[in-house]
């Protein structure tokens, strides 16, 4: 999907304050990586676009809770006495004021079983998300640079970061039980590292390109680079959204977002390219079956069209050009039958003959209204049980008929 992923800075926002950003057109690879203030920060194009804030590692606590039975969990029922569960849980383990801080439970806590608790100053997030509202850069989603889980090596993993003079490490993927630790870069680090890990399994290093070196130095093995684009793309991937609380979006303009964010993935996204490439080619093979099925309805119509006109011109040998095969097929057999001095069904003799016998009884016309194909009977007093009655003795007989006001209008199938 289009996303601009950027990290918030570690102070409060000021009109200078400048935002590392990564773009990306598929949420696995970067088209751009810069820093800018929030009003010059790109926009990330195509529908489903968004923008996802990454918390820094520095910026954030985790606390693992056991929440007391009863409370709801849920994107939607993160209510008021849960808020209070929380802040009386962790009082005693922060030591910030747990009115001041922000709280965020991880996706998928069911009730009954131990959590992760994020935890970082509320006010600092809030006026960072709302600097870059006010910019015209809605943040969509807030994610952590690193969480509690397994990592890509399904071990634990030292993540050097910072700068030469004020260096750190990230330590992730322990276990179930150790989150994510923020560390002074220093041999220690990776004792501990490697204490909490299976079988004193050494822990992959990777490290930001300020700071490779000095990690390979100090922890006495090699480091893979892990740039700042590939932090921030790695994060847009997490399935935390740290905005919670009073800080959620409303029901409605997160599915929304969602949706939009699905789509695009399913558009854009590599992973889903077979996938694309499969509904095109169904869709094509759809499409060419669609088509021969009308060709060999075409060529079925055409078919029984050039036989119909063969019976026509065998048979009336003097029509020369066909324009409607049925009705010049009538009128020549209407022609035959006057040369013959023979009735057709839309002559007058058979349409009286046919009104005479469908007729109730005694009820006989005051005038008659003859033309081909169509006559008209007048002062016929019909109740609605005879006129029924009627026009279905005469439809038997090969007629249309019609009572109105009291006059019978009688006329062959065929006649308009």
């Amino acid at each position: 999907m289009s996303t601009l992923i950027l990290f918030l800075p570690p102070g409060r926002p000021g009109p200078a304050t400048e935002y590392s950003y990564t773009l990306t057109a598929d949420g696995h690879h970067a088209t751009g990586h810069a820093s800018a203030p929030a009003a010059l920060l790109p926009e990330p194009a195509r529908p489903g676009a968004e923008v996802v804030a990454v918390v820094p590692a520095r910026a954030l606590s985790w606390q693992r809770l056991l929440l007391p039975p009863g409370l709801p969990l849920g994107a939607g029922q993160q209510t008021p006495r849960l808020r209070s569960a929380l802040e009386g849980l962790l009082e005693d383990r922060v030591l910030d004021d747990v009115g001041q801080l922000h709280f965020a439970i991880e996706p998928g806590a069911q009730v009954g079983q131990a959590l992760w608790v994020a935890v970082c100053d509320r006010d600092w997030l809030r006026e960072n998300l709302q600097a870059l509202e006010a910019a015209g850069r809605r943040v969509a989603r807030v994610v952590p640079e690193f969480a509690p889980g397994p990592t890509a090596s399904a071990g634990p993993e030292l993540c050097a970061l910072g700068t030469p003079e004020d260096a750190y490490l990230v330590l992730s993927g322990q276990g179930a039980d150790q989150g994510v630790a923020v560390l002074p870069l220093s041999r220690m680090a990776l004792a501990l590292a490697q204490t909490g890990s299976a079988a004193d399994q050494t822990p992959v290093l990777r490290a930001e390109p300020a700071v490779a070196a000095l990690a390979e130095r100090t922890l006495g093995q090699s480091a893979g680079l892990y740039t700042a684009s590939q932090r921030a793309l790695d994060a847009a991937r997490s399935h935390w959204d740290l905005a919670q609380f009073d800080l959620a979006s409303s029901g409605s303009r997160r599915a929304m977002r969602k949706a939009g964010s699905t789509l695009s993935a399913w558009l854009y996204a590599p992973r889903w390219r077979a996938a694309r490439w499969g509904a095109g080619l169904l869709a094509l093979t759809q499409l060419a079956g669609l088509n021969v099925w009308a060709w060999h309805e075409r060529q079925t119509l055409a078919a029984k069209q050039a036989a119909v006109h063969a019976v026509l011109t065998q048979t009336f040998a003097q029509v020369q050009v066909v324009a409607n095969a049925p009705v010049q097929m009538e009128n020549e057999l209407a022609r035959l039958r006057q040369a013959a001095g023979s009735v057709s069904a839309s002559d007058l003799e058979p349409m009286l003959a046919a009104a005479d016998a469908a007729l109730p009884a005694g009820r006989l016309p005051t005038a008659i209204e003859y033309s081909p194909g169509a006559l008209r009977l007048r002062g016929l007093a019909l109740v609605p049980d005879e006129a029924s009655a009627l026009s279905g003795r005469l439809q038997a007989a090969g007629y249309q008929a019609s009572v109105e006001d009291g006059n019978l209008w009688l006329r062959t199938q065929a006649h308009p």
